[in-house]
């Protein structure tokens, strides 16, 4: 499936950023966010990109660029399960999701 274009034949891309709060372990949310869920996500159909980000003070960040809406959603969905299943005791707090087109690039 290829990206979408919009009005005036730009690319459309969506994005879904992910807030976690009260963070456990960091470094090990790190590391297996990097080896398990990041090859459960690449598996998304219009897969761009994906960054896990430590803010600090208990707070991890994750952003996901996807071709299409559908991706963005499922990425949303793929993450809900993986935290449930596997990081619970880690990232014990649900996330802040934030989602939508993205309008500038660089």
């Amino acid at each position: 499936m290829g990206r979408s274009s919009g009005p005036g034949g730009e690319t459309v891309m969506y994005a879904t950023v992910r807030r976690y709060e009260g963070v456990t372990d960091p470094a090990e949310a790190g590391r297996r966010v990097n080896e398990e869920f990041l090859p459960i996500l690449r598996d998304v159909p219009g897969f761009v990109a994906y960054y896990w980000v430590d803010a600090g003070g208990g707070v991890m960040l994750s952003t996901s660029v996807f071709e299409d809406e559908a991706g963005a959603e499922e990425s949303t969905k793929r993450a809900a399960e993986y935290v449930r299943e596997g990081l619970s005791s880690l990232l014990p707090n649900p996330p802040q999701v934030t989602a939508g087109e993205v309008v500038a690039t660089g």
